[in-house]
């Protein structure tokens, strides 16, 4: 695969795009015995599909969860994760069962997507085995539902349908709660932020009503990329877990690629310079690998970048021989059952080479045989990354992924900085379960599932006696002897909206048939859903033609514009509480609460591909305040005489690291940029000193800042860098520019963020 990669990047023109190629040995397979408790017939169910013998992992976790301890297994993708847990729980439920066939021992299975249920639905029929398997979800009938309450021994759901349905009526789930062995949380890194949060107390509900009815299931969580995954899996479920992480699975050579762009002949926002698309890179990237005969699957963030990339590239095969066009399609959300069935199986049998698909579709089926990946930006998290990489390679095959870098801060800093990705652990899954915006609601729904009393304070964290006054002082719990009670008529789950970090959700609705076709938090609503938005939903592309913020309701409707939209937002900020602070050499570094109150202003149109601006829109929407988390350092004015930064333009060098450490944070916390907002002053009122701030952009905060702060000199370290790296003159998009800024990325001064950083970090040395 490596001399496949110096072909790609020796292409007349292409000088200089490859900043680094990396290779990853062969491993191979280690196995192990079956255990010895497993049932004959669950071994041999495995064995008529192939597996002769389980992997050393596979084993260790299955031992781990037989022994009833709680484990969570960290291995890589096709590494064999679902028999780890299949194994223990397909015994126990054969091995429980009554003399008459009744249950008596029952598994419940939770993935963060219904597809990914009906993956593992589809295995495990494939088994043979006779168990009771059904999924209970959104899309299941009344009938269904019904059998899985009283039949099922394997039921698959997902967290909000535990939060919604089986927890709100437990009691008619007592029989099945009753028996329950086995949890299995998988996918677990997907649940970060607040959305983990939210899933962290759903779980600890979980256990408190199994408790009542008299089980102690053992939990079992799966990722193929989380860091830290014991501390990760503690926090999710609140008990110790123990991991297992050391991958006895076979791979070939893999070698990863990192492609940045070249500089275009556009411009972008005060004449900056831009980058070539990576999707139009990625493009011809796959015309390439197609005529080669190598098969190819390009990850695209959206729907009509799929079909971009796909359509360029059967364009250029098409100069080549006109057989190979036809050997190309995209594949996104939108098609037909049958149509997208069509296409896996093309590309299973060898009639399709290439495929452009959605990275929100994100594959969900098994496809063998696949040669290489190829990426159009960093898909947000080291986890995420190894996961399409993975994509290639199954089993003993070598693989090729290669990450073709976007316009902005952090695809730009990790394709000329290897080392941040390469040869380090994936991130830490963020959340943070104390934020009392998240746990009160969950107390009140965990009070009218059954009344809290002082012994069940402890498995909802130490904050929860006081959130717990907090809701009764307001009146939503009342305290009698036995305990905490709900005081409303309303379902105390829907205070909780797992899937919404701000207030009740707004809806996308479609124009002219009034179908909702999913819903956006209402905190982020006014920069993503607003009268004019180019919205991508699943991978598909709508417009929308009005926000309503009383009735909570965005109309959109399906659009292919030529141009993606950004917001446009001004920001004030004042310092609450200060919960920690480091003292820099005269510097300082401070996490702690503040107010924030933002304004979304306007919106810029940027032309797709290319992304150059073509036009900005004002905007009349009404000031939001929140209350949430943030890190935020000062640097004093003798310190800024003393460096002679007092001579330079301080407005502009502290704006430019603002925005450039907004961009490198999800590299050191499991988010999205547009999770977190900044403020930067050369004076701020609360402080009297050059102050920039970072903070969550959720109510609460979501750990993300707190993740900042933590990692405090690693992250404005590879800010610094990240400016100095870029090769662009007064800087860009690549480096200092925010797509989101409402100061129309005015002022900036490159060299004077960099000789700021300089100052802060040389002060933070030894301190």
């Amino acid at each position: 695969m490596g001399q496949l990669v110096d072909r790609l990047a020796s292409v007349p023109g292409r000088e200089g795009r490859l900043t680094h190629l990396e290779l990853l040995p062969r491993r191979e397979a280690r196995t192990e015995d079956w255990p010895a408790w497993a049932a004959p017939d669950v071994v041999a169910a495995f064995a008529a599909r192939g597996v002769t013998r389980p992997w050393r992992h596979q084993a260790e976790a299955a031992d781990a969860a037989h022994a009833g301890r709680h484990v969570v297994l960290a291995t890589g993708t096709a590494s064999g994760k679902s028999l780890a847990y299949q194994l223990p729980a397909l015994t126990a439920i054969r091995s429980g069962r009554g003399p008459r066939g009744q249950r008596g021992a029952t598994v419940l299975y939770l993935a963060p997507t219904k597809a990914l249920a009906q993956d593992q639905l589809a295995g495990l029929t494939d088994l043979g085995l006779d168990v009771r398997v059904t999924t209970h979800d959104g899309d299941s009938g009344r009938d269904q539902r019904d059998w899985a309450r009283d039949h099922a021994e394997y039921v698959l759901t997902n967290p909000d349908m535990l939060h919604r349905s089986l927890l709100p009526g437990h009691a008619r789930w007592s029989a099945f709660l009753g028996s329950l062995a086995y949890v299995v949380v998988d996918e677990c890194h997907h649940y970060r932020g607040v959305f983990g949060s939210h899933v962290s107390h759903v779980l600890r509900r979980l256990r408190r009503i199994c408790a009542a009815y008299g089980a102690d299931p053992t939990f079992v969580l799966a990722s193929a990329t989380v860091a830290e995954p014991e501390l990760a899996a503690r926090r999710l479920i609140g008990t110790d877990v123990e991991a297992v992480t050391d991958d006895a699975s076979p791979r070939g050579e893999v070698a990863l690629a990192l492609w940045e762009p070249p500089f275009s002949a556009g411009s972008g926002e005060n004449g900056a310079p831009v980058r070539r698309a990576a999707s139009s890179e990625t493009a011809d990237l796959l015309a390439d690998l197609v005529a080669e005969g190598v098969r190819t699957l390009a990850f695209v963030r959206s729907r009509r970048g799929a079909e971009h990339v796909a359509m360029t590239a059967a364009d250029l095969l098409a100069e080549v021989d006109p057989s190979l066009p036809g050997r190309v399609a995209s594949y996104r959300g939108g098609y037909l059952p049958e149509e997208r069935r069509a296409i896996e199986q093309a590309l299973r049998n060898g009639d399709l080479t290439g495929l452009a698909a959605t990275n929100a579709l994100e594959l969900g089926i098994d496809i063998s045989g696949l040669d290489a990946v190829l990426m159009a930006g960093f898909p947000g998290t080291r986890a995420a990354l190894w996961q399409q990489v993975g994509r290639a390679g199954r089993g003993a095959q070598d693989a090729l992924g290669v990450l073709v870098a976007r316009d902005d801060p952090l695809d730009t800093y990790l394709v000329t900085h290897p080392e941040a990705l390469l040869g380090r652990p994936v991130e830490s899954t963020v959340f943070d379960p104390t934020n009392p915006y998240v746990l009160g609601p969950h107390l009140c729904a965990a009070a009218q599932e059954r009344p809290l009393t002082e012994a069940d304070l402890p498995l909802f964290g130490p904050t929860a006696r006081e959130v717990l006054d907090q809701l009764t002082e307001a009146g939503l719990l009342r305290r009698r002897p036995r305990g905490w009670f709900w005081t409303d008529r309303r379902r105390a789950a829907d205070l909780a909206d797992i899937r919404s970090t701000g207030g009740s959700p707004v809806q996308l609705v479609e124009a002219g048939t009034g179908r909702v076709v999913g819903t956006v938090d209402a905190s982020s609503a006014h920069g993503t859903a607003h009268q004019g938005a180019v919205y991508v939903h699943r991978g598909e592309t709508w417009l929308v033609s009005s926000l309503d913020l009383d009735d909570h309701v965005a109309v959109i409707e399906r659009a292919e514009p030529d141009y993606s939209t950004s917001a446009r937002e001004i920001t004030d900020i004042s310092i609450v509480a200060e919960r920690e602070h480091r003292d820099w050499a005269g510097c300082r570094l401070s996490f702690g609460e503040v107010d924030v109150s933002h304004q979304v202003v306007s919106f810029l149109k940027r032309r797709q591909p290319g992304g150059d601006v073509i036009g900005e829109e004002p905007l009349d929407l009404p000031e939001r305040s929140l209350r949430t988390c943030a890190v935020w350092w000062t640097v004093p004015e003798h310190v800024l005489a003393e460096s002679g930064l007092a001579e330079q333009d301080l407005p502009g060098a502290a704006h430019a690291a603002e925005h450039c450490s907004i961009g490198l944070l999800p590299l050191f916390a499991t988010c999205d940029r547009w999770d977190i907002g900044g403020v930067s002053t050369a004076v701020h009122p609360d402080t009297g000193q050059l102050t920039v701030f970072v903070y969550d952009g959720h109510p609460g905060g979501a750990g993300f800042a707190e993740r900042g702060f933590r990692a405090a000199r690693e992250w404005l370290t590879a800010t610094r860098d990240a400016i100095e790296a870029c090769s662009c003159v007064d800087g860009c998009p690549s480096c200092i520019q925010s797509p989101k800024c409402g100061n129309q990325n005015n002022p900036l001064d490159k060299p004077g963020a960099a000789r700021l950083l300089d100052v802060l970090l040389g002060a933070s040395v030894g301190a």
